[in-house]
């Protein structure tokens, strides 16, 4: 399994409906809500070999009031 985080920006007022959203979804391992640039924080692990931007595309970015996401990809745990 491969783990990502996904920074998430929603659209101003639909940052609870968005993690309701997700959580219905259940391709998470954690989700939270967090300060700055973006509006809340995902963890989630893929299938070895599974095309990240594909992944992120078909589970995520077609739930309305997400502006923009950043996604980062672990390669090591120490």
């Amino acid at each position: 399994m491969v783990c990502l985080f996904v920074q998430i920006r929603c659209t101003p007022g639909t940052a609870y409906r968005v993690a309701d959203d997700i959580a219905l979804r259940e391709i998470h391992s954690e989700l939270y809500s967090i300060s700055g640039d973006y509006d809340l924080l995902m963890k989630l692990y893929i299938p070895e070999g599974e095309d990240v931007g594909r992944y992120i595309n078909d589970n995520l970015l077609n739930i309305d009031g997400i502006e923009r996401t950043h996604t980062t990809q672990t390669f090591k745990a120490f």
